[in-house]
């Protein structure tokens, strides 16, 4: 990281996350959006987004991208966006499967994680198997188990 800012006053800090809080409404305006959210190692992350930048840049000519999250504990949402002008929905529907693996394979490499505060959630449920060790799987249906053994908090999904 070239630069920071760090909030000096309680009106900083307010004025900071109304900006971090806006993000997310100013690129729904924008149209649909491949989200990601990601953990990777604060040390790597800006090694992670150049060659994952570079890389959606060269598969997915006119992407665009929507990088945001709370740096600090390596926390990313990593956002893509359809061209400009271009049919978002379709964009969606055509190239989601291929962007999350572009995505999902960088985490994967950089040692990181696919998900990061939102959880597994249903929506990536079926990638765990790909990208996390059996032993880690065994761990989140243990804790699944003693902390929901009637499976009634979240029912389907891991923790």
């Amino acid at each position: 990281m070239t630069n920071a800012v760090v909030a000096e006053s309680l009106a900083q800090a307010q004025a900071l996350w109304h900006i971090r809080e806006s993000i997310p409404l100013a690129q729904a305006q924008e149209g649909l959006n491949i989200k990601h959210d990601i953990s990777i190692a604060v040390s790597k992350i800006p090694e992670f987004v150049r060659q994952t930048d570079a890389l959606l840049a060269q598969q997915f000519p006119g992407m665009r991208l929507v990088n945001y999250g709370h740096l600090g504990d390596g926390n990313l949402h990593y956002n893509v966006q359809a061209p400009e002008g271009a049919d978002a929905e379709a964009f969606l529907r055509e190239q989601e499967k291929a962007v999350n693996a572009v995505v999902y394979d960088m985490v994967a490499q950089f040692r990181g994680s696919i998900s990061a505060e939102h959880g597994i959630g249903s929506l990536k449920r079926d990638k765990l198997v790909q990208y996390k060790s059996p032993v880690a799987l065994g761990m989140m249906r243990a804790i699944k188990q003693a902390l929901d053994p009637q499976n009634l908090l979240n029912p389907g999904r891991v923790l």
